[in-house]
């Protein structure tokens, strides 16, 4: 989302130039990669801790909000909140894929091995991402004009499909990853005899909560907003465990608010250009309505006279 950003930034000549003058130093670069690997490391410990129930529990409630801002979307010319519940969408990633290899692993002797597997292969994916970051905040624009370095090719040629091609590859996973929380809420939450007799209003009370929530969110963007619908929903995930759970799934719950935390801050240049991007095409769309408007009001007092 970084790389696709900054080449929207790249595109207007005034702000290629603004970038070129911004370019991360060496001792910046450093900083990225240490932050990074504390991220990280910091988000698998936290992913460790929460356990498969609460996992698919987050996984449930984020594709409901995804639902959400899919129907809202087609009101929203901007499709501003799809790109917000991209970046908010990383921890509830890391629960899908937590409680994805716990299903698949059920039974096998060795099934920890798999977490260490799927770390490992996240850790892979994280680094040549980064690398990519590192080499288009420093060399995009001068390549870019040069056009010697294939990547930055095809970063300009195909770079403005990198934020639907993320969407697609999210929306694929989340489809597999709600089919193994279906099962694993079923297994340990629906399975009870008289159990539906309990779920039943509370899913809806929460079903109405999370519109609720997505709507206000759209009303009112920015940061402040963002954090305010992380405590609402996290505090609400935890009432439903104070109600039908056990003290393990309430230690978990808690334990998510760190994991979003984690996510959620070192992505707040990532909501600013959101943000930006968003109020930069609305003062676009009313210039030209306003320009139509004119040049329509000059047609008509010509035809007049």
């Amino acid at each position: 989302m970084r790389v696709y950003y900054f080449i929207q930034t790249c595109s207007d000549s005034e702000a290629e130039t603004e970038s070129k003058q911004r370019s991360p130093s060496p001792v910046n670069h450093l900083r990225w990669n240490w932050r990074s690997a504390l991220q990280f490391w910091s988000l698998a410990v936290v992913l460790s801790q929460v356990g498969s129930r609460v996992s698919s529990l987050i996984v449930l409630e984020f594709s409901l909000r995804a639902v959400s801002a899919w129907v809202s979307a087609g009101q929203d010319a901007s499709g501003r909140g799809l790109d917000l519940l991209l970046i908010q969408c990383q921890f509830s990633l890391g629960c899908g894929l937590s409680c994805t290899m716990v299903f698949l692993h059920q039974g096998a002797p060795h099934s920890t091995l798999s977490l260490f597997l799927a770390a490992a292969l996240s850790w892979a994916l994280a680094s040549v991402s980064h690398s990519l970051w590192l080499h288009v905040a420093r060399l995009y624009p001068l390549h870019s004009t040069e056009r010697y370095c294939g990547k930055c090719i095809s970063l300009l040629t195909s770079g403005h499909t990198l934020l639907a091609s993320l969407q697609r590859v999210v929306v694929v996973f989340f489809a597999l990853a709600t089919v193994a929380s279906t099962t694993t809420v079923y297994d340990h939450f629906l399975s009870q005899k008289d159990a539906l007799k309990l779920w039943t209003p509370l899913t809806l009370c929460y079903t109405m909560l999370v519109f609720y929530i997505q709507e206000d969110q759209n009303r009112h963007a920015g940061p402040e907003a963002l954090l305010h619908s992380v405590v609402l929903r996290l505090g609400s995930l935890l009432v439903l465990m104070l109600t039908v759970g056990d003290w393990s799934d309430v230690l978990h719950v808690l334990i998510t608010f760190l994991g979003e935390a984690v996510c959620l801050l070192p992505s707040w240049d990532l909501l600013q250009a959101v943000l930006e991007e968003d109020d930069t095409q609305v003062s676009k769309s009313e210039h030209s309505s306003s320009h139509r408007t004119s040049d329509h009001n000059r047609k008509s007092s010509s035809d007049h006279s």
